[in-house]
């Protein structure tokens, strides 16, 4: 099982939110009742990531501009 962890000193707020009883149970049988926040931060964390890939693949924008990889603007030295 993975340890989730997460430190204070980022900064947090408590935020009340309603979650369906079988999910806490199935929740706290993965990572135990004092893992429960943790984990719930790591699982938001990891969606946020997900939705902002999917979003920046969806789009049009480049990968990578020009002027952040002037290094490659001479060629290749191969």
């Amino acid at each position: 099982m993975a340890q989730y962890e997460w430190d204070f000193k980022m900064g947090s707020q408590r935020a009340h939110i309603v979650l369906p009883d079988d999910l806490i149970a199935e929740i706290d049988s993965a990572v135990g009742p004092r893992g429960r926040s943790a984990f719930l931060v790591e699982t938001a964390r990891a969606e946020l990531r997900r939705r902002n890939l999917l979003s920046f693949l969806r789009s049009d924008r480049p990968a990578w501009q020009e002027h952040d990889h002037p290094e490659l603007a001479s060629g290749s030295a191969a």
